[in-house]
């Protein structure tokens, strides 16, 4: 957080970066480039330095023979054997790379982020799910497409017949049906929170109901179209528990300018760690899952294996190496564009779950359907610099911002056009308060029907709190489906 206002010079939100790194040159026009530390080598890894051959001083004394001596020899034996043994080495460990390669493009053919057509061995890509064409031999693609709309989550299925969305009728409705949806929606049935009957309104003409007489016990081909729904309701679903803030029961009495957070008032804020250092922020989704900025992980962070997350602490002196989380995967949207900082957003999959509890809970995702108004209230937390230029802090603050109409952000004296639609820009022109250095893929939440909901993702800005420069961060609403769908991808 930042509550600066002099005029600073640019630089993006990005990570932290240590004082003693040199300053980078500004490029022309807004964008500035970015400063990458050095490849990161953890400690237990030794760095090896190139030899450099020497032949030690002969005895003046010393006769050269003409033939060759015992020593020679040896010393050709010795290499024809290391030659062959490194011949063997070589051999043996592409034979072990190949059957690896061969068990797993056999074993698992939906390989990266690719979804499976049912039981048999054909992928799509997530982009091609729910498209309105049929990529999968028997249509899975399409007829298998669940998602949970506004604020009452209520469930709805994909029509290849309509190519339309429709509410699914309470008729005979039951948990085990819940859960399979979730689970389709790439949630761990573990979390299944409830299923509830919501009242109709006008709106709905059309829904997908139960034929429970049919003998297939595939949910989706259990789901036929109907313009009656005898119940009069429909579907709420409820995959995980989420959006609950101990410590947020009325957050109207909190300073506008930016406080230290209170444990378990903002449960889905993780940090992010590389080499024992903070590097950005996160929100908890699942479990399992982590939402971060695109630009916290591009080239030499994109490795999992030098990820360390934590979540449910405060305090960054408290963040040490064993309480952290070890990361299984990280991916990034393959349309971030590190110049427009478009579609800045990431996902990290956690290699073991986390323990909920009242300091560590998920953050709700929006649902399609949901839209946030220009000046609503919403919360930016972090670890980041208090001023420009500064160091990260080493407590988790937080503040109110007001989202902006992205036709004010893109006016000429503001961003001039730079930000698009899948940004949402959030703060006061005048520059009050703003995100800064090593805040950059954490929250930005708003409360709705009691609820925290994950409006963005900490994205770019020019300076901190600068006049006429609010932050700018990831539209979520336009990112949900492509979270769902990975999280499918990859359970």
């Amino acid at each position: 957080m930042a509550s600066d206002s002099r005029p600073p010079p640019y630089y993006e939100n990005y990570a932290y970066q240590s004082e003693n790194l040199a300053a980078p040159s500004l490029a022309s026009g807004f964008y500035v480039g970015r400063r990458y530390m050095s490849p990161y080598y953890p400690s237990t890894v030794p760095h090896y330095v190139p030899r450099v051959c020497t032949q030690p001083s002969a005895p003046a004394t010393t006769i050269a023979h003409p033939i060759s001596s015992p020593r020679k020899f040896c010393t050709a034996r010795i290499r024809r054997a290391l030659c062959l043994s490194l011949s063997i080495i070589i051999l043996l460990l592409g034979a072990t790379i190949a059957g690896i390669l061969i068990w797993y493009f056999v074993t698992d053919s939906c390989f990266g982020s690719k979804i499976r057509c049912g039981t048999l061995a054909v992928c799509v890509s997530p982009s091609q799910w729910c498209d309105g064409v049929n990529d999968c031999p028997n249509g899975e693609d399409e007829n298998r497409c669940v998602r949970l709309y506004g604020s009452r989550f209520l469930l709805e299925v994909y029509s290849s017949e309509s190519k339309d969305w429709y509410p699914v009728c309470y008729d005979d409705w039951n948990d085990d049906y819940g859960k399979t949806a979730c689970v389709d929606m790439g949630y761990n049935k573990d979390t299944y929170f409830s299923s509830k009957a919501t009242k109709l309104t006008s709106s709905f003409t059309t829904f997908m109901r139960l034929n429970t007489s049919a003998d297939d016990t595939d949910l989706y081909k259990k789901l036929y179209n109907s313009k009656q729904c005898s119940s009069g309701s429909v579907v709420s679903l409820r995959c995980i528990q989420c959006g609950l803030s101990s410590k947020n029961s009325n957050p109207r009495n909190r300073i506008v300018g930016g406080n230290l957070a209170a444990l378990g008032e903002w449960p889905w804020q993780v940090s992010l760690h590389i080499q024992g250092t903070h590097l950005c922020g996160g929100s908890i989704i699942t479990p399992e899952w982590i939402v971060t900025a695109a630009h916290c992980v591009e080239g030499s962070y994109s490795q999992p294996f030098y990820w360390r997350v934590y979540a449910g602490i405060l305090l960054q002196q408290e963040m040490l190496r064993p309480k952290g989380h070890r990361v299984a995967k990280i991916i990034s949207h393959p349309n971030y564009d590190s110049e427009t900082k478009n579609n800045d957003v990431a996902l990290m999959k956690l290699q073991s779950p986390l323990k909920f509890d009242e300091a560590i809970e998920p953050v709700c995702l929006p649902n399609p359907g949901m839209i946030f108004q220009p000046a609503e209230r919403c919360w930016i937390s972090g670890w980041g610099a208090q001023r420009q230029g500064g160091n990260t802090s080493k407590e988790l603050y937080a503040a109110i911002v007001p989202l902006i109409e992205s036709s004010r952000c893109n006016t000429r004296h503001v961003y001039n056009g730079h930000v698009l639609s899948t940004m949402i820009c959030a703060g006061y022109l005048e520059g009050k308060v703003d995100s800064c250095q090593g805040d950059s893929g954490g929250p930005l939440v708003t409360e709705k029907h009691a609820l925290w909901w994950l409006v963005g993702d900490t994205s770019w800005g020019t300076g901190c709190a600068s006049v006429n420069k609010p932050g700018v961060y990831g539209n979520m609403t336009q990112f949900t489906d492509w979270i769902y769908r990975n999280m499918q991808a990859n359970r």
